[in-house]
């Protein structure tokens, strides 16, 4: 980052970002209190009652998979911002439970880009991981930028 770029121009992709960027990605806590939250549905106590997700055979409850694509998408619109909400696409598979009290962080590379009107469209790997470094969730997004 140089001296006369804020923080947020440092790590936004424009068109001159090259294929293989890194996106540093946010990090959060399973946090059970969130998780049986009325915002995230509340309805199964899978996600929420230590007693009951034992009692299903789970170690701990399981956070809800817009969770997960919610750390994903805040990262996208931290490097895409108004992009993300511009004919973008996002696909999303969770490919392994987050249990209660983990820590997420989320990564993206991007993959490919191609000329697209007055801009560039950009496509990105994106996916979560625990703090073992397990994936939890993994997919893709599509944006055009300089458009």
């Amino acid at each position: 980052m140089n001296d006369q770029m804020t923080a947020e121009e440092a790590y936004r992709i424009t068109p001159d970002t090259p294929v293989g960027f890194e996106l540093i990605g946010v990090k959060k806590k399973a946090a059970i209190q969130l998780m049986g939250s009325r915002l995230w549905g509340r309805f199964n106590p899978n996600h929420w009652d230590p007693v009951y997700a034992d009692e299903t055979g789970l170690d701990a409850p399981i956070q809800t998979g817009e969770m997960s694509s919610a750390y994903i998408a805040e990262m996208c619109v931290n490097y895409l911002g108004a992009a993300m909400f511009k004919g973008a696409r996002f696909n999303c598979k969770y490919v392994a439970s987050i249990l209660a009290n983990e820590i997420i962080e989320t990564g993206g590379r991007v993959t490919a880009k191609e000329p697209d009107g007055d801009g560039y469209r950009f496509t990105l790997e994106v996916w979560a991981k625990n703090d073992a470094g397990q994936l939890k969730s993994i997919g893709s997004v599509e944006a055009t930028v300089g458009a």
